[in-house]
């Protein structure tokens, strides 16, 4: 989490494909203030967007079968075709590289459709974002195809790389053995040493991403990303934007609403980001989110007694229990997988990533123990799983352009002294995850693009109803961001409903009160009262 302030929505659907068979196998064996420059690239061009995009609008798709995705994108085979023989299919689609350039450089996005079932009654293209940022729609969408198959009823459902991420003139900054090694470094030092270690790998990284990525990196933020995806619109066919955004995905939406108001048509935030919290704050209410995520395992932990393989009688004595293993890990790592060793920050990682839905909580509960039993082969690959790498040591791209979206959006640049004093409000929200979360508040120092905005302006005046689903145990992006993000787009437009649910996001919990009112506006135009509360 060194640069994060929403964790990669992708990394659930990693954890839960990839990490079951692994599971049966590991049972054997710079100086200034936080606000930065005022400058960006981006700033100047916030407005009339629609209109810059020349012949680009009018360009043809060329839809082809999917071929597997790239190491850039995640690996893996090339999607399978849906229930009823559907196939995925794939095209590349120009934009400006620079909006107040238009007719200069492009870049191409990468694309993927599955069709509607009937083109009789089709309304359009369904648009998702599976946040991140930096999470590759192209992968991530037929991984989570099936789980929204009754929307391809009247929808194409369609998915795409935003600029910097996979296929989308993806940012490139270290190697994979240097991943390696920056992964392994302590992320909640201690020591001036520790420190300085600290301070010189996130330098470095930085000026990695500057050698390789350079030319890329001023217009990689999330206000060129709504741009693309109302150049979409217009060249897929829709005048309206149909959207269905995911963590990162709803900041995403919101900076869309606010720039195409009258654009909007049926749009759906799910598992939403604050847009009136600066990276700081974002950063501290995700501590919180965690922490209360955390609480609520280890209570279930405790309250199932002996069948729980964590000891402790009560949540707070389970709790102990972890945070002693990640003392001894702060002294001394454990063996992981092959010849790669399970540190304290690898670790904090991978309780994190299990802690996205109650779902991988038995994977947890597995990992805590194996590691307490000096086996750190599944906490790690947790970790993996968030952080982009697989089986085979290859990266993908997911946290190369985290970075690059947040530092391009966020101005908040934090020397060393400065996050050192928020570190006792981090230590207060959660023992657990406080140091880890307030020591990445560095993730942009050195950063060589000024940052867009110190809280994105998401106010929509005129748009059509935004459905915007909050959920009470979310650990990612806590609850209070969707009424946030809901009086933010404005009276009558922003619609809030509440899940009292566990893990980040709700449709995809299979919670039949949600999917229904999220169908029924999606597909016939209902809107559910304001409000509304899903159990």
């Amino acid at each position: 989490m060194r640069t994060s302030p929403a964790l990669r929505a992708a990394a659930l659907a990693a954890t839960v494909t990839v990490l079951l068979p692994l599971t049966a196998c590991s049972e054997s064996g710079d100086k200034g203030g936080p606000d930065g420059p005022q400058s960006s690239p981006l700033a100047a061009n916030a407005v009339e967007a629609s209109s810059s995009s020349g012949d680009l609008a009018s360009q043809k798709l060329t839809w082809k079968p999917c071929p597997a995705p790239s190491p850039e994108q995640g690996s893996g085979k090339a999607p399978s075709p849906l229930p009823g023989g559907t196939p995925w299919e794939c095209s590349f689609m120009k934009v400006p590289l620079d909006y107040a350039k238009p007719g200069g450089e492009t870049i191409e996005l990468a694309l993927i459709r599955a069709r509607a079932r009937n083109l009789d009654k089709r309304i359009g293209s369904l648009i998702f974002n599976f946040g991140g940022p930096g999470a590759s729609g192209v992968s991530t969408l037929p991984a989570f195809g099936t789980d929204y198959d009754k929307l391809r009823t009247r929808y194409d459902l369609v998915s795409f790389d935003p600029r910097g991420v996979g296929g989308s003139a993806g940012v490139e900054c270290e190697t994979d053995r240097q991943l390696d090694a920056r992964y392994e470094t302590d992320g909640t030092p201690d020591t001036r040493a520790e420190v300085n270690a600290f301070v010189k790998d996130t330098k470095t990284f930085a000026l990695a991403c500057k050698k390789n990525s350079g030319k890329e990196l001023p217009y990689v933020g999330t206000t060129n990303a709504a741009r693309d995806m109302d150049l979409m619109r217009q060249v897929l066919g829709d005048k309206k934007l149909y959207y269905f955004g995911i963590s990162y995905g709803t900041q995403l939406g919101g900076v869309y609403a606010h720039l195409f108001p009258k654009n909007v048509g049926r749009s759906v935030l799910d598992a939403v980001i604050d847009p009136t919290q600066d990276s700081a704050q974002a950063s501290l209410g995700q501590a919180k989110g965690f922490q209360l995520a955390l609480d609520n395992f280890t209570k279930d932990c405790a309250d199932r007694g002996a069948a729980c393989k964590l000891p402790g009688s009560t949540g707070k004595e389970v709790e102990q229990g972890i945070s002693g293993l990640l003392a001894r890990l702060e002294k001394k790592s454990i063996p992981g997988l092959g010849t790669r060793q399970l540190t304290q920050t690898l670790a904090t990682t991978g309780i994190a990533t299990a802690l996205y839905s109650k779902e991988t909580w038995p994977l947890l509960e597995q990992g805590v123990d194996e590691a307490d039993g000096g086996n750190g082969a599944l906490l790690l690959a947790l970790a993996d799983s968030l952080n982009g790498r697989s089986e085979d040591g290859r990266y993908d791209n997911s946290m190369a352009a985290n970075a690059a979206i947040n530092c391009a959006d966020s101005k908040q640049r934090f020397t060393v002294d400065q996050t050192r004093a928020k570190l006792p409000e981090f230590q207060s929200a959660s023992k657990v995850f406080g140091d880890y979360l307030g020591w990445s508040l560095m993730g942009c120092t050195g950063w060589p693009v000024a940052g867009a905005w110190k809280t994105p302006d998401v106010s929509a005046p005129g748009a059509a109803p935004v459905l915007v689903i909050g959920n009470t145990g979310d650990p990612a992006t806590p609850y209070a961001g969707a009424k946030a993000m809901a009086d933010a787009l404005g009276k009558g437009v922003g619609v809030r409903l509440t899940y009292k649910g566990q893990g980040h996001g709700a449709y995809n919990s299979g919670n039949a009160c949600v999917q229904k009112a999220v169908g029924g506006y999606l597909l016939d135009g209902r809107v559910p009262a304001a409000g509304t509360v899903c159990k």
